[in-house]
């Protein structure tokens, strides 16, 4: 058994939380899932950044107190992870949570013991958006790359870390494979970055700057700089700093997974397993990276205007695996994808629904017409041995970070099931049944009549185990209609044959207004 750590990236909470950062959850909670199902020992955990200048300024702005301001905000960020059916054990809220000034000053201390924390008056470029400075040569026009917007000169005398020292060590582990960074061109972004060379970062801000927000430097009149903060969170909720058992157990004694969006890779495919190292810590053992949540081709951004509640999402489709279904499947994994109202609602009442709904509804009600909803015995058939197949179809998308690849290969089986089960036209035979038969012809019509609908009851038992850790909520309700529980492992036997079925239950609820 072995032992997974896995983590979202912290969001900003100078907003309420938008239908991009949705993907980054369920993207994350679908692999604890299935690590799970796999028998491994899993920590999963999510949280909110909120000591970011953002804040600060977006509070101001709205004419609030920060901690007012930014724990409403968290309070949603939170609350969506619940209503996403996300299976985090810990969510770390980095103005709030005791642990955490605890856990950024160990850190601190250790890169200090180390001798790579130094004093520096600096003058540079700084995005509030991005929380972090910029060279010249990295502006698009002399503007922020990322967000399009002008930069503010910034003069400070800081603490900085010696990321410089780091460069060659960092560029052996990502070389290496040893620190795995997913998809390969974010991947070869990260080492060219690193074969260019790295230069020192300041880790401070004034406090005048930061209004006195944040996480205060060790035995200094300073505010730590975010992005040191923020990446501590991975390690607050494992007690650094206070009670080191689960950072032992997870994070020193195991593999350490996160999964970010490709505008911060950087900090941490970079500044993260620097820090670690100087903190005499393992760096991550892989980084999962997805891309941006569009609009009509554009970055949805909580400042862009062109955000999109996924609280009002699940809210009309009574069920967070609508949009679970269509963040995991219709976006490629570790690319950019559009979002659209119309393709949900397609893929919802089309796929979901009008698939595999449609298929369980149509040979359940048979089964229950024709064998009291006692399944059969399942035949040896080369629909079963495909079905038996797709468990490792889907486990292989997971190792390859290709979750739309497992979700696909789910719905092609599907769509073969259909075509089988049209193929043998069941409802044929139960006609034939209420028929005047011969003995030998009632036998062999009642043997292919249960064939059939003991091979799609096995087919779809196959489908439910393989959705776990996709559409939970789902998949749950189809175990039930099957008659058999979820399992609590893959390797959890699957008994199909002699089962009593419930036809009835309803396995996707029809839309609501939104």
């Amino acid at each position: 058994m072995n032992k997974i750590y896995i983590t979202t990236s912290i969001p900003y909470v100078n907003a309420a939380p938008h239908v991009g950062f949705a993907l980054e959850l369920v993207q994350a909670d679908a692999y604890a899932r299935h690590f799970r199902l796999l028998g491994h020992d899993i920590r999963f955990q999510c949280g909110t950044d909120d000591n970011s200048l953002k804040n600060v300024r977006s509070a101001e702005a709205a004419g609030v107190q920060v901690k007012d301001f930014v724990n409403a905000n968290a309070d949603r960020f939170e609350r969506l992870g619940g209503l996403l059916d996300i299976s985090n054990e810990e969510f770390v809220r980095t103005s709030r949570d005791p642990r955490h000034i605890a856990c950024v000053h160990a850190l601190w201390r250790a890169c200090a013991s180390n001798g790579d924390l130094y004093r520096k008056a600096y003058e540079g470029l700084y995005c509030v958006g991005c929380e972090q400075f910029y060279e010249p040569s990295e502006l698009d026009d002399g503007r922020c790359p990322e967000h399009g917007l002008a930069l503010e000169t910034i003069r400070e005398e800081n603490w900085f870390f010696r990321l410089s020292r780091y460069g060659d060590r960092l560029l052996e582990l990502v070389e290496t494979g040893e620190l795995r960074i997913v998809p390969a061109h974010r991947r070869n972004e990260i080492l060219a970055l690193l074969r260019r060379g790295l230069t020192d970062i300041s880790v401070s801000r004034s406090a005048e700057r930061a209004r006195g927000w944040g996480v205060p430097v060790p035995d200094g009149d300073e505010v730590v700089y975010v992005w040191f903060d923020a990446l501590a969170n991975y390690l607050t909720g494992l007690g650094h700093g206070s009670d080191p058992t689960l950072l032992q157990h997870y994070w020193n004694g195991g593999q350490r997974i996160h999964v970010v969006g490709k505008g911060i890779s950087k900090f941490h495919a970079i500044y993260w397993p620097a820090i670690l190292l100087s903190a005499g810590l393992p760096p991550p053992s892989s980084i999962l990276v997805h891309g941006y949540v569009t609009v009509d081709g554009r970055k949805i951004g909580k400042s862009a205007g062109n955000g999109i509640d996924p609280e009002r999402i699940i809210q009309s489709y009574a069920t967070p695996d609508a949009l679970r279904y269509y963040l995991l499947r219709h976006i490629r994994s570790g690319d950019d994808g559009d979002f659209s109202g119309e393709r949900l609602e397609a893929a919802w009442s089309g796929e979901l629904a009008g698939q595999l709904g449609n298929l369980a509804n149509r040979v359940l009600a048979l089964l229950s017409t024709s064998f009291g909803g006692i399944v059969p015995p399942v035949p040896d058939s080369a629909f079963v041995d495909q079905a038996a197949r797709l468990p490792g179809k889907v486990a292989e998308a997971f190792d390859a970070y290709e979750l739309h690849l497992g979700l696909a290969d789910i719905f092609v089986f599907i769509g073969e099931a259909n075509r089988r089960f049209t193929k043998c036209a069941p409802w044929a035979d139960a006609k034939a049944l209420l028929a005047d038969l011969t003995p030998e012809d009632r036998q062999a019509t009642t043997a292919r009549l249960g064939a059939c609908l003991a091979e799609q009851v096995y087919g779809l038992a196959i489908i439910a185990r393989c959705l776990l850790p996709f559409l939970p909520s789902s998949a749950a309700k189809l175990h039930s209609r099957l008659g058999i529980p979820s399992p609590r492992l893959y390797r959890d036997p699957l008994i199909v044959g002699g089962v009593k079925t419930a036809p009835q239950a309803v396995l996707f609820p029809q839309r609501t207004a939104a």
